[in-house]
């Protein structure tokens, strides 16, 4: 490992601490959130763990942080796809079947977005402190926010209802993702019993199929609760 050499700056920290979350963000190109080891990543960086520490206060604070940086850039990226004018001219269902599909597509196409969602709850929100719980919690309201704008463009109708919808697809799609990633022994299961293997989630249509009801239902309430002319 090569010689630590503090950093003393102001600059030179934040330049040591993208590059902490640089060597992290590769890491789960290659393998999911459970395997990122603050050891592989003192080794990956040429760091001391030590030294990790006096960035981030632990592995759940890099990889809360990395989730932050992949939903953003996700929401960036769907809002460059959404960027035409909507055709508000067809129906509200026709309008909720596609949108879910897109959602669907676009959290496919971003699989360590879905791997970071799944972790969150239950693994990533803990060993964490208040500070950096609250940080992450006002960083992810924010990005909720974010998905709820782009919804409303192409869904109006839903109101308020937007927020608990975006709320759920988020929730929704940290779920999917574990169940569509079965253990070696549940495979094994599969391919022994056919009968079980037709349980077995593939993660987009699965995802898109439950984003579809979602939205269908939101858009049945909102339709339900408008006041009358």
């Amino acid at each position: 490992m090569a010689t630590f050499q503090r950093a003393r700056t102001e600059e030179a920290q934040e330049i040591r601490r993208e590059a902490i979350l640089d060597t992290a963000a590769r890491m789960l190109d290659e393998m999911p959130t459970s395997r990122i080891t603050l050891n592989e990543l003192s080794r990956r960086s040429h760091l001391a763990k030590s030294a990790i520490l006096k960035y981030f206060e632990s592995r759940e604070a890099i990889l809360l942080e990395l989730l932050d940086r992949a939903w953003k850039q996700w929401t960036a990226d769907l809002g460059e796809h959404l960027a035409s004018e909507p055709s508000l001219a067809r129906s509200a269902r026709d309008r909720g079947a596609e949108f879910a599909s897109v959602l669907g597509a676009a959290f496919a196409a971003n699989t360590t977005l879905c791997d970071l969602l799944s972790a969150q709850a239950g693994v990533l929100e803990h060993n964490v402190s208040a500070d950096v719980a609250s940080r992450y919690k006002n960083a992810a309201l924010a990005n909720v926010a974010a998905l709820v704008d782009l919804t409303r463009t192409r869904l109006p109708e839903l109101g308020s209802g937007a927020d608990r919808l975006c709320g759920q697809v988020v929730m929704a799609t940290g779920a999917v993702w574990t169940h569509s990633r079965p253990s070696a022994g549940m495979l094994a299961a599969y391919e022994a019993d056919p009968e079980l293997a037709r349980y077995r989630m593939d993660f987009r249509p699965a995802l898109e199929s439950m984003i579809a009801t979602l939205v269908a239902g939101a858009l049945a309430l909102a339709d339900g609760h408008r006041p009358p002319r």
